[in-house]
């Protein structure tokens, strides 16, 4: 009974978003703010998990800075953000190479094309603030095509959709499996690639620790292994939001000095760079996402509620404490 109902659910689920595709590119730009304005609020109220997590790492992250009152605001406009997203993303048929440039301005994107050169072979590390979809998009129609690993839905009749999207505007989208290898192939070919650096991933999967608002937390250290491996410049790059419903794209620096950098150095010099952002404007960010499943067996502040001790995680933090230990030593003696 319940397999013949996921399948009834799934089957649905696809019928809406394959209508939604359809409908939402006839909407006014205002007709999708406010669209997405309503959705996110409505699923705020509805997810209660989600927004308690949203709630919870806005405390742990920012302490007495925004009163309780504040946060729940804050709480809100970020699953709004997200709607936004996604609503934009359905919309997005409508931007081409012509007319992106009416909706999405560029910042820093002449510095990096001069920095990289023509071949324009370049690392993107990315995180989910505002609209990451279009800053997708927007590298495409940039000329900044590449290969970017796609993360697959339960529901899998929605993967051919959402691909879809996300392809029209030069990129390739590619299932996990064996996916950071196609991804190395891509920049020895000189390609460029995307990676999202803002999730938390299991110690065993190749993960570092970084301080994220003076937390550990477990990042990718794929960008890094990539730069290591071929090269190409670690462009860090955000989106965020303009008043008047369009969005600004800001190229950061690349990260510098990498030769003399171990993944975790790397991992977080790119933390570095787009947190700031965050603490001026935090609605934009992802605050729903369990940002941090792990915490150190004597943390020095509290955690949220749902982070737990994992051993692996630990271990981790051991073996970065001892190199940052052993480096400093050797460094002493020079």
């Amino acid at each position: 009974m319940r397999s013949r109902w996921k399948r009834i659910r799934y089957r649905l689920e696809w019928i809406g978003l394959l209508l939604a595709t359809k409908l939402i590119p006839l909407f006014s730009r205002r007709a999708c703010y406010h669209l997405a304005q309503t959705a996110g609020a409505l699923l705020s109220f509805l997810d209660r998990r989600g927004y308690q997590v949203a709630l919870s790492n806005l405390e742990v992250a920012f302490g007495d800075r925004f009163a309780p009152r504040e946060r729940r605001k804050i709480a809100r406009k970020s699953f709004q953000h997200f709607a936004r997203t996604m609503v934009d993303l359905l919309w997005s048929p409508r931007l081409t190479q012509e007319n992106f440039s009416h909706y999405i301005e560029l910042r820093n994107f002449e510095e990096i094309a001069r920095a990289t050169g023509p071949e324009r072979s370049m690392i993107v590390a990315c995180y989910h603030y505002s609209n990451f979809e279009w800053l997708s998009l927007a590298g495409g129609f940039l000329d900044v095509k590449g290969t970017i690993i796609s993360q697959e839905f339960k529901n899998s009749s929605l993967d051919t959709i959402f691909r879809k999207l996300r392809e029209q505007s030069g990129h390739t989208f590619i299932p996990r499996e064996r996916g950071l290898l196609r991804l190395f192939k891509g920049l020895r070919r000189k390609c460029s690639t995307a990676l999202l650096i803002d999730l938390t991933v299991p110690p065993a999967e190749g993960a570092v620790a970084i301080d994220c608002f003076g937390l550990k937390t477990s990042v990718t250290s794929a960008h890094a292994w990539l730069h290591e491996q071929t090269g190409a410049p670690i462009i860090p790059a955000h989106c965020e939001p303009l008043p008047d419903g369009r969005y600004r794209v800001i190229f950061h620096p690349k990260i510098e000095s990498t030769a003399e950098m171990t993944h975790q150095q790397i991992a977080q010099a790119c933390w570095d760079s787009f947190e700031p952002y965050v603490r001026k404007n935090p609605a934009p960010w992802l605050w729903m996402y369990k940002h941090w499943r792990y915490r150190p067996a004597k943390p020095n502040r509290p955690y949220p509620f749902y982070a737990n001790f994992y051993r692996p995680f630990e271990d981790m933090l051991q073996r970065d404490s001892a190199t940052a230990f052993t480096e400093g030593n050797e460094e002493n003696e020079r």
